[in-house]
């Protein structure tokens, strides 16, 4: 028959009380293991971890001392109990007992302070310390240090059981010290991109010109926070005015920082050069010398004269303009031209008349070539069957994307100049 509780004698007494702390032990460890794996954010998570600890075994104080590689120090991040000491303070690798455990690698148990060499007094009431190292794949974390007020008051089974957290504590201090470097990052570059997306913005004209018998109007939509497609107006002495709409090959900061030298270096050759042709012709030459191998941009320039009503354009490989007039709507080929900054070559003009009522768009692909996931493109055939109607705009036309792509969203830069005779 088995013996009732009543009837067990000492030694199994002592046994069963061992296996319930034992499980308890293992109940809190898991407990608290699970508490702090949830944590990303590094200071709520070490501050979790020595509030807990020291509330849990009872300790003084408790604190974590993260790593500091590169100035071989030790910087006291999360603190629970201590009066001496603030966040922030630091220590060198070797100081003390969390710097010797620091060099050493090794748990280090004082279980009389008083007597211990590498203890630096704190708390006037502690007697004994322990001190463990925090590693992640064999590289140190940091440093988890508990005190109490009684001596020996941490028992081999408390000391395996700090010992077992603490490799969690490591490796939750390591994730969330990563997430927060990466978080910090990615705000960087938030910030980064938001700010060359102002500059690029500023880069665009504020307004459109005020041209008598000519309605003009531009508008551009990049992809990303930047993006490489542009337009421009350059008012002449004249009265004349240059168009410029263009697309610089990638996406994002590379292709902004091109558009913005050839942004620059256009602007600098149309008061200085006479026809579009010759504009782009020493514009490609200074680029083919500039430009990065394979970079290139697609381009057209055209130059508006109102007293004439008549506009010359020349292309460096963009999509041909949409002419809408009595005649209907058409596309206008050149004849020569090929993309700036990859060789050498002329650049045809086209002269059109812009008779009263007619319509004259420049675009991007990010127009035509919109699509939802695994559509048909917008294409260049719905463009023209839109512009045909006499009140079709640019925000008419990224409308009528918008609804043809179906919540797929952009996926490249969309840029148009709308010229009205």
């Amino acid at each position: 028959m088995a013996a009732s509780p009543a009837t067990l004698g000492p030694d199994h007494s002592a046994v069963r009380d061992l296996h319930v702390e034992q499980i308890e032990d293992l109940i809190k460890l898991q407990k608290a293991a699970q508490k702090i794996s949830s944590i990303l954010d590094l200071d709520e998570l070490i501050d979790k971890i020595v509030t807990e600890i020291a509330q849990s075994f009872g300790c003084i104080e408790a604190n974590i001392y993260l790593h500091d590689e590169a100035n071989r120090e030790l910087v006291l991040t999360g603190v629970c109990g201590c009066t001496t000491y603030d966040k922030g303070s630091r220590k060198h690798v070797g100081e003390g007992m969390t710097g010797h455990v620091a060099v050493t690698g090794k748990m280090h148990y004082a279980p009389d302070v008083r007597e211990d060499p590498y203890y630096i007094a704190c708390e006037p009431s502690t007697l004994s310390e322990v001190a463990i190292p925090l590693h992640v794949e064999g590289k140190l974390v940091g440093v988890f240090s508990t005190a109490h007020h009684e001596l020996d008051a941490f028992p081999p089974a408390q000391l395996r059981l700090l010992q077992s957290l603490c490799k969690h504590i490591a490796v939750a201090v390591h994730n969330a010290r990563r997430y927060g470097q990466e978080r910090h990052e990615r705000e960087r570059m938030s910030r980064e991109a938001q700010e060359a997306r102002a500059i690029q913005q500023a880069l665009l004209p504020k307004v459109s010109p005020y041209i008598p018998g000519f309605a003009i109007s531009g508008l551009s939509i990049p992809e990303g926070e930047v993006g490489g497609d542009w337009y421009d107006f350059i008012p002449f002495s004249d009265g004349c005015w240059g168009l410029v709409l263009a697309d610089v090959s990638g996406k994002g900061t590379a292709a902004a920082l091109l558009m913005s030298a050839t942004r620059g270096m256009l602007r600098s050759l149309a008061v200085t050069c006479g026809s579009p042709s010759e504009v782009l012709g020493k514009l490609n030459r200074l680029m083919v010398e500039d430009f990065p191998p394979g970079r290139f941009v697609t381009l057209i320039y055209a130059v508006l004269d109102p007293a004439n009503r008549t506009l010359r354009f020349a292309s460096a490989g963009h999509l041909p303009p949409l002419m809408v007039d009595d005649a209907g709507a058409r596309f206008l080929q050149s004849e020569c031209g090929t993309p700036l900054g990859l060789v050498a070559g002329e650049f045809c003009e086209t002269t059109v008349e812009l008779r009263e009522g007619s319509r004259l768009l420049f675009y991007s692909d990010g127009i035509t070539e919109a699509a939802a996931w695994g559509d048909q493109e917008y294409g260049p055939r719905r463009l023209q069957n839109h512009l045909l109607d006499p009140s079709a705009s640019t925000e008419s036309i990224v409308a009528d994307v918008r609804s043809h792509v179906n919540g797929a969203g952009l996926k490249d830069d969309a840029t148009m100049i709308l010229v009205r005779a």
